[in-house]
C-alpha cells in the first residue's frame, strides 16, 4: 500500500478575536425621580388652575399658569436626557 502524503499546515492563522470593550452605563440616581416629580408638579400645576377656575395656584398670572405648569414639565424632560 503506498504511503499517504503528509499534509501542509496552512500558512496563514487569522489573528486572535477582539472583545469588545463593555460600556456600562449607570443611571445617576437622582435623575428619575427628579425627572418624574418635575412631570408630576406640572401636570398637577396645570390640572390645579382647571379645577379652580383660574383661582389657584397663582391667582396673579392668569392664563400664564398654563406656561409655568408645561415649563415644570419641560424642565423634566430636560432632565431625562441625563437618564442612561
Amino acid at each position: 500500500m503506498p504511503k499517504s502524503r503528509i499534509r501542509k499546515k496552512a500558512d496563514y492563522t487569522p489573528p486572535p478575536t477582539k472583545q469588545a470593550a463593555s460600556v456600562k452605563l449607570q443611571s445617576r440616581g437622582w435623575v428619575a425621580p427628579v425627572m418624574l416629580a418635575l412631570f408630576v408638579i406640572g401636570l398637577a400645576w396645570i390640572v390645579v388652575f382647571y379645577v379652580t377656575d383660574g383661582s389657584l395656584p397663582v391667582e396673579q398670572l392668569d392664563n400664564w399658569n398654563i406656561v409655568v405648569g408645561f415649563g415644570f414639565i419641560a424642565a423634566g424632560f430636560g432632565v431625562s436626557t441625563q437618564w442612561k
